[in-house]
């Protein structure tokens, strides 16, 4: 019992840690696509960079975890993300895609088992919250893939935010 509570204080601290690295370069705070209570909002430098941070825990003990960090410049998303199962092999890359409106569309480029994939994904910014559509397994290919039939129901809080 006592190892899963420390588990999860190092998954929590690594990840806190990855969210607020002081080796990045500021952001810009005049010019950023920021997202605010239930909208987001761009504003006039295209060339400005906003970093976001988002923790979703589950599992009986919050003992699995999956951490988001988005890089938002104009309509480009980039950025990383890593999925951490307790006790299993965990899904970590990098994220590209774009956003319009408050809608982010994303390639996953992962590692897995020293197996490299990636899975289109689609999140949402609402309420200083980030959602995504879950995954389902496509049974004629074997492989995730979004589940479009269904809303966007995994819920991100926000993390310490990155500077970049």
């Amino acid at each position: 019992m006592v190892i899963k509570y420390i588990n999860l204080f190092c998954i929590a601290s690594l990840l806190i840690t990855s969210c607020s690295s002081t080796n990045s370069k500021p952001v810009n705070k005049d010019s950023v696509i920021t997202a605010g209570i239930g909208k987001t909002t761009k504003a006039t430098n295209p060339s400005a960079a906003n970093s976001l941070c988002f923790l979703r825990t589950e599992g009986k003990d919050n003992q699995d975890s999956t951490s988001v960090e988005l890089i938002i410049k104009g309509d480009k998303v980039s950025g990383q993300m890593s999925w951490m199962p307790d006790q299993k092999d965990c899904r970590k890359g990098i994220l590209e895609g774009t956003i319009k409106g408050d809608t982010i569309n994303a390639v996953w480029s992962f590692m897995q088992e020293g197996t490299k994939d990636t899975l289109n994904l689609k999140f949402k910014l609402n309420n200083n919250k980030l959602l995504q559509k879950p995954l389902k397994l496509n049974v004629t290919s074997g492989r995730d893939q979004t589940d479009e039939s269904v809303g966007y129901t995994l819920n991100y809080q926000v993390s310490n935010k990155a500077r970049h």
